[in-house]
């Protein structure tokens, strides 16, 4: 079996809103390809030619060197930064790719077709990959990848809550029957209700394909699609790729002989130090006011308007002194109420984003419902918490020791005492705070964009899923979620929505300040670097302009 050009049904409608105004291009992109349609057929639904990449006026050969935290690296199903994926992206490929334009794009997969109510996907496998090691890349790969990503059992496994409706409820694996390997070349999924995050699914950055052979370490002999091989990997220190002369791979670009990734730390003074002695030639991201420093030194400048965020969230399961603070609705109620998110959107990210409205779901995205703004009312959160016998209970507010995470985090214990609340903050250097970021009773977080507003709610705030840091747990908001991923037309499901968000903010589930727009600097002579909403490095498209 082979992709077909077929247009879905409901593309052509998406088409007809933007050109009408009623929809943006770039969900027009997101919702179209999802479904199967090709960018370059969705570019020409609007009558528009697909832009040029790039990338491709880039010259064979060098090093480029790119400041980035090298975290340690483990099954990548279980990844939970993109710094992890963007090093291992090298040599262990994904089926899809989201584009920093809102497209999905077919990668060892060559294309995908989606029945009308979302209830089955044909996935077409890639033609000539081989792995490696010289065996050829086949369904049965892809079959053994989206199995392992069901597996509920494995800890911090994150893509099961992805693959839900893939998933028997009974024994947390992969349901008979969902997964099917029609021949070599083709996949077919067979969903026990209807989902239209799958695809979004696949492009996230745990979703690394892995040989069958696969053992879980990506460093013990990495055999991957890709073009690259890890060359060094000291965690904390630097982590380099390089060409793999003895693979055919099967894509295009891949120009650079080599890639370094180098740790210089959270503090951006020394980030912007190694800048200016000319040790790096890209950042991860640009920060603060040393947006302006790196401006100045003269290094191109890449923005992305994006879902990323970071939250305030009180843990509902913790256990302080023998109590569940947080398991009271009105301690946690009160505390978004004594906190103003315009004001931490100023002092803790120099007012470069968005405010947000404590519900975690973006006007970027597709199905967002607006709602009124929080109520910001610190006397009224000082009664609540007496009400609920915590008017002299001490909070430990917990961050990272970074730059606007702690400025954030800071600027919203000031506030809580502002409010008479009692607060300590406990500030933790990155390699400890990240061992048990989902447990602190209340600490603050930063969560990367995704496409959809759905599967943000269904990664952080499902009951029991593996990065429900909250620990929020409520049937009704799980029962509406699963209504609205079965709901292909975002405006259809913005009803649902509604409800959903509304329901994050009476229950005080977080404190969300505001939405990032990011930034990332690069010398002027470096290709393929921008920006990506959701910080991938998409190693095969970076170079050296020719």
């Amino acid at each position: 079996m082979t992709f077909s050009e077929t247009v879905h049904p409901a593309a052509l409608k998406y088409a007809r809103e933007t050109e009408a105004g009623t929809l943006s291009r770039r969900e027009f992109m997101t919702r179209a390809t999802s479904l199967g349609v090709t960018a370059a057929a969705a570019y020409g639904l609007l009558g528009l030619a697909q832009p040029a990449k790039a990338a491709a006026h880039a010259q064979a050969g060098g090093t480029l060197r790119i400041e980035s935290t090298v975290k340690a690296l483990k099954d990548p199903r279980t990844y939970d930064w993109p710094q992890m994926s963007n090093y291992t992206r090298g040599y262990l490929e994904y089926l899809v790719e989201y584009q920093i334009d809102g497209s999905f794009e077919p990668m060892l997969l060559s294309g995908w077709e989606v029945n009308e109510d979302a209830t089955e996907y044909m996935l077409s496998v890639r033609p000539g990959v081989t792995w490696t090691n010289g065996d050829a890349f086949t369904a049965q790969d892809v079959a053994f990848n989206i199995e392992r990503w069901c597996d509920k059992g494995v800890e911090g496994n994150s893509m099961a809550s992805r693959m839900g409706s893939l998933v028997d409820a009974e024994t947390g694996k992969a349901r008979e029957g969902a997964i099917s390997v029609v021949d070599d070349a083709t996949v077919r999924l067979t969903l026990d209700k209807p989902d239209i995050t799958l695809i979004a699914g696949f492009s996230d950055y745990p979703a690394a394909i892995v040989h069958q052979s696969f053992n879980g370490d990506p460093l013990d002999n990495p055999i991957g699609t890709g073009p690259y091989l890890p060359a060094e990997f000291e965690v904390g220190v630097r982590a380099v790729l390089v060409k793999n002369e003895d693979h055919t791979w099967w894509g295009e670009g891949a120009y650079l002989d080599r890639i370094e990734y180098l740790d210089f730390g959270t503090d951006q003074a020394s980030i912007v130090a190694a800048v200016d002695a000319d040790e790096v030639d890209m950042v991860y991201e640009s920060l603060g006011d040393f947006i302006f420093i790196l401006d100045d030194i003269g290094l191109t400048k890449s923005e992305a308007v994006t879902a990323n965020t970071v939250v305030i969230r009180p843990n509902q399961e913790a256990v302080v002194d023998g109590n569940t603070p947080y398991a009271d609705v009105r301690v946690r109620r009160a505390l978004a109420m004594a906190v103003d998110n315009a004001v931490l959107l100023e002092l803790g990210f120099s007012g470069n984003g968005r405010v947000a409205e404590n519900h975690h779901v973006s006007p970027i995205h597709p199905e967002y419902a607006e709602l009124p703004a929080p109520v910001y009312d610190p006397a009224g959160a000082k009664a609540l918490l007496d009400e609920a016998g915590m008017g002299d209970f001490e909070h430990d507010l917990i961050s990272i020791d970074d730059t606007w995470r702690k400025d954030t985090t800071d600027a919203a214990a000031s506030m809580l005492r502002d409010a008479g609340i009692n607060v300590k903050r406990t500030v933790l250097p990155g390699a400890t705070f990240w061992n048990d970021w989902a447990k602190y009773p209340l600490s603050s977080t930063d969560w990367a964009q995704r496409p959809l507003g759905v599967q943000v709610l269904a990664l952080a705030y499902k009951s029991g899923e593996a990065w429900n840091e909250s620990a929020f747990a409520s049937e009704e908001f799980d029962s509406l979620l699963e209504d609205a991923l079965a709901i292909a037309d975002a405006d259809q499901r913005r009803e649902v929505m509604a409800k959903l968000q509304k329901i994050m903010q009476d229950e005080g589930v977080i404190i969300q300040p505001y939405w990032r727009s990011i930034y990332r600097h690069h010398k002027e002579s470096v290709v393929g670097a921008e920006m990506h909403p959701t910080f991938e490095i998409h190693v095969t498209k970076l170079g050296f302009a020719a």
